[in-house]
């Protein structure tokens, strides 16, 4: 679950690498207290199925050299830093000051040769319509309720270029025996109520995001899953806009 856009309450500054300047935003971060410890909590609740399943899509088959991709919420952004190792042309967008700080941390020790280009901002102001080849919300829209995560996809859409890549990786839609939908709903409900607790994000039911992509009329092409105790808990959805 990384970063959400939210109410703004402390005055810092966008950061471009060039041609865009610099635009003064208000922001209140509210991953101050567990955003230091996510991939810690991400790890050890998962098995590091959270990593497999964010890095699942970038890979040489879907991510060229030149490649203009954006990371919503990009957290920590292990993800972010293997997509600008595989050459692409990388932005990544957070509201949260700890998540964008920690994400600086990990570039400056594993990549500090790459350049990266990095925005404080809620992502909805940012109007860069159709300019990026690959969109990415890896366990981003969770930290909405279900409005305003559709809201929030139908945004991340626009702002790819026709036939752009959309990637969404997160919890996975409980499928199965009633044990398996069972022990996935609880599970997740587990992680919910822990952000729900120390970062106020919304508290809601796994949300099914290939129905939700193609009613907003992206073709799903792809779906890797992950298994922790040898059932589904996470999936990454490949999404292409259609002309």
């Amino acid at each position: 679950m990384d970063s959400p856009l939210g109410e703004t309450t402390i005055t810092t500054t966008m950061e471009a690498s060039t041609g865009y300047g610099q635009a003064e935003v208000t922001m209140h971060d509210k991953y101050k207290y567990i955003g230091p410890v996510y991939d810690f909590l991400s790890n050890l609740y998962s098995g590091r199925n959270i990593h497999r399943c964010k890095t699942a899509m970038l890979d040489v088959e879907t991510v060229q050299p030149g490649d203009r991709i954006l990371f919503a919420g990009v957290g920590h952004g292990r993800d972010a830093i293997r997509t600008a190792e595989l050459g692409a042309d990388v932005t990544v967008v957070d509201l949260s000051e700890t998540m964008l700080r920690k994400f600086a941390e990990a570039q400056e020790k594993e990549a500090p040769h790459l350049s990266i280009r990095r925005i404080h901002s809620d992502i909805m102001k940012v109007d860069e319509l159709e300019q990026y080849d690959m969109v990415v919300a890896n366990f981003f829209l969770n930290v909405f309720d279900e409005d305003m995560m559709v809201r929030v996809l139908e945004h991340l859409i626009r702002l790819g270029k026709a036939n752009a890549k959309v990637v969404v990786g997160d919890f996975c839609y409980p499928t199965g025996n009633i044990v398996a939908r069972l022990f996935k709903k609880m599970y997740w409900y587990m992680a919910v109520f822990i952000f729900w607790l120390f970062a106020n994000n919304a508290f809601h039911k796994i949300y099914n995001y290939p129905e939700h992509m193609q009613r907003l009329g992206l073709q799903v092409t792809e779906k890797k899953h992950f298994k922790l105790l040898n059932m589904n808990c996470y999936w990454s959805i490949l999404g292409q806009k259609q002309t």
